[in-house]
């Protein structure tokens, strides 16, 4: 469930088209900061993120890392990205006109993160366009 505060930022950066470090800062303090993270808000986040024209780097950081802990660690199985949650997160990461580079970014960081990944989700990460840099450091791991 998406509180009122979650909602009344949103539409805030909406209206602003724009993420600055005091939205992130407040994202991350006030907001989010005794919150349950669910999908639901993980989903509005990454949406966020492909809608809003200027954002600064702090919320792809902030973005990046709460997905992460989301998908990685808060949800059993724990360390495991298993069919149902690579499913879920490909959906997310690529709505719309495909993935942002956040969600790109996002995608390389929980594959590097998680104990074990579902091919969906590592077929996704080093798909064409994904971070040339982060797909030579997989293809040295997988080719391990």
């Amino acid at each position: 469930m998406i509180g009122h505060e979650f909602r009344e930022f949103v539409d805030r950066v909406m209206d602003h088209r724009a993420i600055g470090q005091q939205d992130v800062n407040v994202l991350q303090r006030e907001i989010l900061a005794d919150t349950v993270v669910t999908r639901d808000i993980v989903d509005v986040l990454v949406a966020l993120d492909r809608a809003v024209p200027q954002s600064c780097e702090a919320f792809a950081d902030y973005l990046v890392a709460l997905v992460v802990d989301f998908a990685v660690w808060d949800n059993r199985p724990t360390g495991v990205i298993d069919r149902d949650k690579a499913h879920w997160l490909v959906t997310t990461l690529s709505a719309g006109e495909g993935p942002s580079p956040t969600a790109r970014r996002i995608a390389c960081e929980i594959v590097r993160e998680a104990e074990h990944c579902d091919d969906l989700l590592l077929a996704f990460a080093f798909a064409k366009g994904a971070s040339k840099e982060a797909g030579a450091g997989y293809r040295v791991l997988l080719a391990s």
